[in-house]
């Protein structure tokens, strides 16, 4: 939440055209104009920041809520109705998740870049290509070991029918592995958006997280002692993981009772 609040009050006390080239003076060290001071190409490093800290986090928004939605319902599918339909969607999905999954996203980001600068939108897109696969196995194994329970035959019993009871019986009861799920999907699709960046590959001109690491080294911060250029965008990035880890963790003691800490 708090970087969420980074992200969008801190919108208000900048300009965002300071986060764009040449909008101000190159390799100022931090100053009380420029508290994380300014890069190679005079972008100033905090409004560079709080925009790309955003915008890194829409990407991977987009790439899990898509991942979890696509991986959610071939999970139900699969694990409740069975037989030629699971068989089918368990065997591609062991065939996804046995590929490198970052290799498959670079080859596709490169080709859909070219001659072109993916969009914030664009980035969410290919990430959750990959990020679906996973939360299938994983929803799949919940709804096996949910499926022979009382409350779904006595709904069966009733004349419901399949999605009727996936709607109404399955989906409440996995509500809180489903928000874990998400939280874990998020994760890998900013994950999955730093390192596409970080080699180049989307909108440079676009203050991502990603993307600024990506001009760290073309610039070689390190070798010119630019260390405020470094420590920032990194102690983001640290931090942001970290937030969205402990998300993750907390949802699953929710959700998962036999990892709750005794009180």
């Amino acid at each position: 939440m708090g970087l969420v609040l980074f992200s969008v009050v801190g919108r208000q006390f900048i300009d965002p055209k300071n986060a764009y080239a040449l909008a101000t003076m190159p390799d100022l060290p931090p100053t009380r104009e420029h508290p994380f001071g300014t890069d190679s190409q005079g972008k100033d490093l905090l409004a560079s920041v709080i925009l790309g800290t955003g915008m890194t986090l829409q990407i991977g928004a987009i790439a899990g809520i898509i991942g979890i939605g696509i991986g959610t319902i071939l999970g139900f599918v699969s694990g409740y109705y069975g037989g030629v339909v699971d068989n089918v969607i368990t065997s591609v999905v062991d065939v996804v998740l046995t590929m490198p999954a970052f290799l498959i996203l670079v080859l596709i980001a490169s080709i859909l870049a070219r001659g072109s600068d993916l969009k914030t939108l664009q980035m969410g897109l290919i990430v959750s290509v990959v990020s679906w696969a996973f939360p299938t196995r994983a929803i799949r194994a919940q709804v096996l070991s949910m499926r022979q329970r009382p409350f779904v035959m006595m709904a069966k019993l009733s004349g419901m029918k399949g999605p009727e009871i996936i709607a109404k019986e399955l989906v409440p009861n996995l509500l809180p592995y489903l928000a874990m799920s998400l939280a874990q999907s998020v994760y890998g699709g900013v994950i999955g958006s730093l390192g596409l960046q970080a080699l180049g590959i989307g909108d440079r001109r676009q203050p991502y997280l990603g993307m600024i690491i990506y001009w760290i080294t073309f610039y070689s911060a390190f070798l010119r002692g630019l260390w405020w250029w470094i420590l920032e965008p990194v102690a983001m990035i640290i931090l942001l993981l970290t937030a969205l880890m402990l998300i993750s963790f907390g949802l699953d003691e929710v959700a998962n009772p036999r990892v709750r800490r005794r009180v």
